[in-house]
C-alpha cells in the first residue's frame, strides 16, 4: 500500500511524531507500506530546516527512495523557509529535494506516483 503524510497540527507535530516514530521506521525499513509523499503546514516546516537533524536524515530517506517532500507555500515563505510569491516560490535554507507549493502542486507531484490513502497527523 502507498501512502502520503500530511503534517498539519499545530506546533512541532513532525518533530515528535515523524522525528521519533515513523523515521526510524522509515530507515531501517519496517515502516510496513510505502511511504510516497509527505506535506508539511505551520510550524512543522521547521523539521525541513538546513542542519535539523531529523530533516537532514528524513532528506537522505526521501532522497533514496524516491519520496515527495512538500511544504506549503504560505507556511514557508511565512517562516523564511521560501522566497517568492505564494503559488510561485521556491525553498530557502531547507535540506535537498524539498517542494514548496500548494495542494494543486501536491497533487500534480504525486499523480505519478498516487497514494492509496493519506493520513493526516
Amino acid at each position: 500500500m502507498k501512502i502520503a503524510y500530511v503534517f498539519a497540527t499545530s506546533g512541532q507535530t513532525a518533530h515528535y511524531k515523524l522525528g521519533q516514530m515513523i523515521l526510524p521506521q522509515l530507515e531501517e525499513n519496517r515502516h510496513g507500506v510505502e511511504v510516497v509523499g509527505m506535506f508539511f503546514f505551520d510550524d512543522n516546516n521547521y523539521l525541513l530546516r538546513s542542519g535539523d537533524p531529523y530533516g537532514e536524515r528524513l532528506a537522505k530517506v526521501a532522497k533514496e527512495k524516491g519520496m515527495l517532500l512538500m511544504m506549503c507555500d504560505q507556511c514557508a515563505l511565512a517562516r523564511g523557509l521560501a522566497e517568492g510569491a505564494p503559488g510561485d516560490c521556491s525553498p530557502k535554507g531547507t535540506v535537498d529535494g524539498v517542494q514548496v507549493g500548494c495542494f494543486p502542486d501536491l497533487y500534480g507531484a504525486l499523480s505519478g506516483n498516487p497514494p492509496d490513502q493519506v493520513i493526516t497527523l
